[in-house]
């Protein structure tokens, strides 16, 4: 009879869940339903929203409009929130998720993984992620007009949201005690991802829309930068491309990336390419880092260090007006000798970046040695047995190779 008697409540256990679960998939499509509607809703007040709040209209208050707007907008981005945890979490926990669906939901947990340790980070990136899943979805659907009028109220948001984030990665890498400290090759990576995300996703429909007269300055840098998004990149192709990033970063991002932030950035790759110099055993790639190297030396030191108005330290400003003295005599040999402008210009990179790195707590002695090779191949220093001369004075070095 025990026996009997549990066979029967197993049986009915399992009859009440299949009915349970039948139900669930049945209420499914209905609570997408009421989502999808309330999202709607949300939506088109958001975007009429943004349209007062940027139209240039007097008769209004623009105090008004924009805390209007800011309703709206907080309004709309929890009625996706809830479209993900009522619909999407429901339908990946019944196997009846689309591969859309599954990315969205583990990218909505990637996100707020990062509430409790990094709360700034995950205000912003949790709004751009809502946005950008209903950006998507309003394209899968094919919904051109809605599209259309969402476009502009979508790249406002996705810009100033692009500019929080990269601006709380300002702060960390700015941040002179030693909290960050232990991380800062991840905030480094982080910076440099973010940027790549905004030019493929933002930047790039921007180019399409092509409204925007500031994208004017950075059209040379992105066809740049789509040379370098086909195909597997090696060590010296990344380097490459992030100096790509950077470069279009100083023009879009100056106020989220200072100059003070960017420099760092610019000094991070540096270091990553004088190793790549060093490390690299084959002749014929160690050249090609290397004419890597002299090219990032050069945009380093005039589009960055050029516009520098405010320097620390004193004598690092007095020992760039010379560096910069020098590099605009060398200007203007370029229209009557070129290759001696470019073996003047290298020369001058060189003995710059011998100084910059000879005491460096990193072991540069092997780039070093390159360098100086380099130097006596220009005729720029004289090879003998223990020592090289240099600027009139001779000085004493293991050996030179």
């Amino acid at each position: 009879m025990e026996e009997k008697s549990l066979r029967i409540v197993g049986t009915n256990t399992n009859f009440f869940s299949k009915i349970t679960n039948t139900l669930t998939k049945m209420l499914i499509p209905t609570k997408i339903g009421i989502n999808g509607m309330l999202i709607s809703i949300k939506r088109n007040s958001v975007i009429k929203a943004y349209e007062n709040y940027v139209a240039d209209n007097e008769n209004y208050d623009k105090a008004e409009l924009e805390k209007k707007y800011d309703n709206c907008y907080e309004a709309y981005l929890e009625s996706l929130d809830k479209y993900v945890m009522d619909s999407i979490y429901k339908k990946v926990r019944n196997n009846t998720a689309t591969e859309f669906e599954k990315n969205a939901l583990s990218k909505y947990y990637e996100v707020t993984s990062l509430k409790e340790s990094e709360f700034v980070e995950y205000k912003n990136r949790k709004q751009k992620y809502l946005l950008e899943l209903d950006y998507e979805d309003i394209k899968i659907s094919g919904k051109d007009k809605i599209l259309e009028k969402y476009i502009p109220f979508y790249l406002s948001k996705m810009d100033s949201l692009y500019k929080a984030i990269l601006k709380n990665y300002s702060i960390k890498l700015a941040d002179t005690t030693n909290v960050y400290e232990s991380s800062k090759e991840w905030v480094y990576n982080k910076i440099f991802y973010t940027l790549e995300d905004y030019i493929q996703n933002i930047l790039s429909l921007k180019m399409e829309k092509n409204d925007d007269p500031e994208l004017k300055k950075v059209v040379n840098e992105y066809e740049k930068y789509e040379s370098y998004s086909v195909g597997k990149l090696d060590t010296k192709d990344i380097i490459e491309k992030n100096t790509v990033l950077l470069g279009i970063s100083r023009k879009l991002f100056t106020h989220s990336l200072p100059l003070i932030v960017a420099s760092q950035c610019y000094e991070k790759l540096l270091r990553d390419a004088r190793l790549l110099v060093q490390d690299t055993k084959i002749a014929t790639k160690r050249e090609r880092a290397y004419s890597m190297l002299i090219n990032l030396i050069e945009d380093y030191n005039i589009k960055l260090l050029s516009t520098k108005v405010y320097w620390e330290n004193p004598k690092d400003r007095e020992e760039f007006k010379t560096f910069w003295s020098k590099y605009q005599q060398i200007l203007k040999i370029k229209e009557t000798d070129f290759i001696e402008y470019i073996k003047q210009k290298e020369i001058l990179f060189i003995k710059n970046d011998i100084k910059k790195i000879a005491n460096d707590k990193t072991d540069y002695s092997k780039i070093i040695k390159y360098y100086k090779r380099k130097l006596i191949d220009y005729g720029a220093m004289r090879e003998l047995k223990n020592s090289y001369k240099s600027e009139g004075k001779y000085i004493k070095v293991k050996e030179v190779a």
